[in-house]
């Protein structure tokens, strides 16, 4: 039987296991795991998705996944009722289906055997798909994170941002908006950009072209760090699957020290309420607030 897998489900749903002989991971979320795009019409006979918060992203997913499945295959999806989960079914019988829907551990959970025909699989998929964002003329996706728009943060970040030299990286680059103001920068003579979901890497290697820069689908948290780099730019990211986990952030500062030679600095922007002064002292030699404005921290840090 061919299994699909998007995310990773709680282990109370009992999700398939992955690897050789087992389900097929999904979400772009995962490096390495394969695009559900790709997947051929019709060619699979199970989908377990732990399904996204944000609607056009669910409703794209969704759509993916009752395309790929073969008539009478099994879809099984679930989400947290309060990040989705509640409009799951309907969402679901839009698409022509019939659902089972349960209640477990906060989620609401929605079973679908694929009927012969379906209805508005094509317009899910277009209003979730990649697409140039009208005003940021950037490539970009709806699940992106601040995928159509300037996040306040970056756009603190990137006023305050002093011209740079040398080698660098963007930790959690998104679709590429800081990197962009980075490069104004004739002194900088390479760029990694650096993202843990692969949405966001396509949309950066279409928006910047550029020899100085390489982009990498990867976890920061697990990046060999060699502490070469004159220079990093981040907005850490400071939520998981949905809910703030401020460990993302503090990983992102320790990792951020770790790529940087001595005297090498690191500009990291941060929501005004997340803690990270003293992860920020423990792994630089000096730290200098630049700015305090809209809800968020800018951060100058110097190893």
């Amino acid at each position: 039987m061919t299994t699909l897998l998007y995310g990773r489900p709680p282990v109370v749903f009992d999700p398939p296991q992955t690897g050789q002989g087992g389900a097929t991971q999904t979400s772009p979320l995962i490096p390495g795991s394969t695009p559900i795009e790709t997947v051929p019409d019709g060619s699979v006979d199970a989908v377990m998705i732990y399904a996204p918060p944000g609607v056009l992203e669910r409703r794209y997913v969704l759509a993916h996944a009752l395309r790929a499945l073969k008539v009478g295959g099994r879809l099984d999806v679930m989400a947290f009722k309060d990040k989705g989960g509640s409009r799951l079914k309907k969402e679901l019988l839009a698409f022509g289906v019939e659902v089972g829907e349960t209640a477990k551990a906060h989620h609401r959970r929605c079973i679908v055997v694929k009927p012969e025909t379906l209805s508005g699989l094509d317009a899910a998929i277009a209003d979730g798909a990649p697409r140039i964002v009208p005003g940021l003329e950037a490539w970009s996706q709806p699940g992106v994170f601040a995928w159509d728009r300037i996040d306040a943060g970056s756009a603190l970040l990137a006023e305050h941002l002093p011209a740079l030299k040398g080698a660098g990286a963007d930790l959690g680059c998104g679709y590429g908006a800081l990197a962009t103001v980075a490069l104004r920068s004739p002194g900088v003579t390479a760029l990694r950009l650096i993202d843990l979901d692969r949405r966001a890497v396509e949309a950066a290697r279409k928006n910047i072209e550029d020899p100085r820069v390489s982009v990498e689908w990867a976890d920061v948290r697990t990046l060999a760090a060699d502490g070469e780099l004159n220079f990093v730019i981040s907005n850490p990211p400071f939520h998981d699957g949905g809910a703030e986990d401020r460990r993302l952030g503090q990983a992102f500062i320790r990792k951020a020290a770790e790529l940087l030679k001595k005297g090498g600095v690191a500009w990291i922007v941060a929501n005004r309420h997340l803690p990270y002064e003293t992860e920020l002292s423990a792994a630089f030699n000096r730290v200098r607030l630049v700015a305090d404005a809209g809800g968020y921290k800018l951060f100058e840090a110097v190893k």
